[in-house]
């Protein structure tokens, strides 16, 4: 490890910096932006940068990418990334810096993983003479929604003449104690897919059946035959999951409507029943249709594909949290049927996306109005990002 011992010396920067990362926290929660709007939150990002000396610009329209050059072949580069949009919900987590925003909160944690990557690349740019390479630090846009903001990142070929050597990201989990952190190799988190349908018919008078083409019916069938496409995996231990979770009949108790709206979701762990089930969905809605005389009009919104860890990768990271916090502050996570715009990353480079434990103060659950995860996470992931970029260039 040459002169530099870097665990202890990034554990104590971090913690000495805790105050710091939490005010960066702060004040992205209490202005928070939607996914590809995050303009202010850009422009506070960029300032608090360049205040610590750390060179960066706009990417992705309003993303960041920062860079901290150490020395030696500056070519071999590492990306840490976080993401930075919010979700429109109206907070309800009774914080004080709670979002001035109506409407629009990090329900999600992206303010907690901007602040622990600003405090990781602190901690690296102080200490840029002992380290190897380059690395980057990527706040990106839009995770939250299609096409997802990786796709613009890697549309614009930001690292063209580097040899990206990992790509790393980690999530807030308000279901992990704080102080702990996981990790799994391989398949993670699913694929995702939007799916829109309509089932068109003839509407009318409820009690006038025979001059209808009934589209609730279709639908109503039509949902129950979309639920058996779970049924064609082979493998239930990795899941196949479908979900319908909103249908509109905008009829009345004695009207039957014209048409039926529904929106669901796709999530799968392997690329080709991913398509296998993109096929039967479509062959199902084909079939009700027939079956009752109306037009069923499908539209899949192809979305994020699989997360896949890298496995050395993931347990070259987890034994650096071991390092730092202690075997018993490490676990095993789950698959998980979530979907993540990192997945791009993991498509190009080797890549690592994992856990943070935020759960020490019962804040609430992800994407739910009252999350309000445990801050005293920020004294640490910043100093398991700046490590793990650090020991993976050297």
């Amino acid at each position: 490890m040459n002169d530099f011992e870097p665990k202890h010396s990034l554990l104590a920067a971090a913690a000495a910096a805790f105050d710091d990362t939490v005010a960066f926290r702060r004040r992205l929660h209490a202005h928070p932006e939607l996914s590809f709007k995050e303009t202010q939150t850009a422009d506070y990002i960029l300032a608090r940068l360049r205040e610590a000396g750390i060179a960066c610009r706009r990417v992705a329209g309003t993303g960041v990418l920062a860079t901290v050059e150490g020395r030696g072949d500056l070519s071999r580069a590492v990306i840490l990334r976080a993401d930075i949009d919010a979700l429109p919900l109206h907070e309800q987590s009774g914080a004080a810096w709670s979002s001035c925003n109506e409407g629009v909160m990090h329900a999600c944690g992206h303010d907690m993983h901007a602040a622990a990557l600003y405090g990781a690349l602190r901690l690296l740019n102080d200490r840029r003479g002992e380290l190897q390479g380059t690395v980057f630090g990527l706040f990106q846009p839009g995770e939250e929604v299609n096409p997802g903001g990786a796709s613009l990142v890697l549309g614009e070929h930001l690292f063209e003449g580097y040899r990206i050597a990992a790509c790393v990201g980690e999530h807030v989990d308000p279901e992990l104690p704080t102080g702990t952190f996981g990790f799994r190799s391989g398949k993670y988190m699913a694929s995702s897919d939007e799916l829109y349908i309509k089932v068109v018919g003839v509407g009318g008078h409820g009690a006038m059946r025979a001059n209808l083409k009934d589209p609730v019916l279709a639908a109503a069938e039509l949902i129950t035959a979309l639920n058996g496409v779970m049924d064609i995996n082979p493998q239930p231990e990795v899941p196949l999951v479908l979900s319908i979770g909103r249908v509109v009949a905008d009829g009345a108790t004695n009207v039957v409507p014209d048409c039926v709206e529904m929106e669901g979701t796709l999530r799968t762990f392997d690329e080709e029943l991913r398509s296998r089930a993109r096929a039967e969905i479509e062959r199902r809605c084909r079939e009700v249709a027939a079956r009752h005389g109306v037009r069923a009009e499908l539209y899949i919104d192809r979305g994020y594909p699989c997360v896949v860890n890298d496995a050395g990768l993931a347990q070259r990271v987890k034994g650096l949290a071991a390092e730092l916090f202690g075997a018993e502050h490490t676990l095993e996570l789950a698959l998980r049927p979530t979907a993540e715009d990192f997945g791009y990353y993991t498509q190009v480079w080797p890549s690592l996306f994992f856990r943070c434990g935020v759960g020490g103060n019962g804040g609430g659950k992800l994407h739910t109005p009252r999350f309000n995860p445990d801050e005293r996470a920020l004294s640490l992931a910043p100093a398991l990002l700046a490590l793990t970029a650090w020991d993976i260039l050297r």
